[in-house]
């Protein structure tokens, strides 16, 4: 007598149940929210670069008859920009050269003293290391504007008003450049690399410029782009230091010529200081994207562990 086992019956699928997509590392899942969210900062962001790029096309007269965020019947742009660079003088250009002064010299030298500063306290022990990082720490907490009346007072009893070193000076302290340059340089240069070279009879001075300095290159940049966007967009500090319209930057200046309407029998010249905000942001979109590269690795570096 044979018995028989019958397997049990197989499960049927569900027709309602649908199978479950797998998320794979290589595509992300895509967020309705972020996507959203994305394009309203696209929109924040680009559209008074539209406004301002339109209305610098139109004349004084097309900007109050004309739709902001459209053309006029006359296009001004070339006259604007001639006018902009003639108008009283030309000071205008004084202005820009004021500028890429205060750039070079503050900007540059808050990156110097950032990137020596950095790798001193990333690579080196010596007393009162965690106070230096406390008071760094807490410098970058400190807004500028709590410091510009106490600047002031100090820069005025040395009689360094009204003059350009009351705005290079205080650009060359960069707290957060510091700080950025610290962190960069811990983690972009192995310390082996510079016991290896010391080994070989390479000096401090030697090791820093041949080995460490080609490895920190993107933080230098990074660090770069971010003093020299706060130099060039410097106003509050100029504006307490400086009286002489010849020592303006274009921030200050432009703003001159926008408070030029509130006087009796001033000029009314909107188009100008719309065409000179253009001419403005002009050099810093060329740096940001001529630099893109460097800066997005500077971000980066540091962010992986092996």
């Amino acid at each position: 007598m044979s018995t028989s086992v019958t397997a049990p019956p197989a499960k049927s699928a569900s027709p309602l149940r649908t199978p479950r997509k797998k998320h794979t590392p290589g595509k992300p899942k895509r967020s309705l929210l972020l996507t959203g969210l994305m394009a309203l900062m696209v929109v924040y962001t680009v559209a008074p670069l539209i406004w301002l790029v339109i209305n610098s096309t139109k004349t004084q007269a097309g900007l109050g008859a004309s739709n902001g965020l459209w053309f006029a019947h006359d296009f001004a742009l070339w006259d604007n920009i001639s006018t902009t660079f003639t108008y009283h003088d030309g000071i205008f250009v004084r202005w820009l050269l004021n500028t890429l002064l205060y750039v070079v010299l503050g900007a540059g030298g808050a990156t110097l003293l950032a990137v020596l500063g950095g790798y001193a306290l990333a690579k080196f022990d010596f007393p009162g290391k965690r106070g230096i990082f406390a008071v760094v720490i807490g410098a970058v907490a400190v807004p500028g504007t709590a410091l510009a009346v106490p600047t002031f007072l100090m820069f005025s009893k040395m009689g360094l008003t009204d003059t350009p070193w009351a705005v290079i000076i205080p650009s060359l302290v960069s707290p957060f450049g510091l700080y950025l340059m610290w962190v960069f340089a811990a983690e972009a240069i192995p310390t082996e690399l510079l016991e290896a070279a010391r080994m070989d009879g390479a000096n401090e001075v030697r090791t820093f410029f041949q080995v460490a300095l080609p490895l920190l290159a993107p933080g230098i940049v990074t660090v770069l782009l971010f003093t020299t966007v706060a130099t060039w967009n410097n106003y509050f500090l100029p504006l307490i230091m400086l009286k002489d319209p010849n020592w303006y930057p274009l921030t200050l200046g432009l703003s001159a010529w926008n408070s030029q309407a509130e006087t009796i029998g001033g000029d009314v010249i909107f188009n100008l200081v719309i065409t000179g905000s253009l001419l403005t942001i002009i050099p810093l979109i060329a740096a940001f994207l001529f630099l893109q590269k460097y800066w997005q690795s500077g971000l980066a570096a540091g962010s992986v562990k092996e």
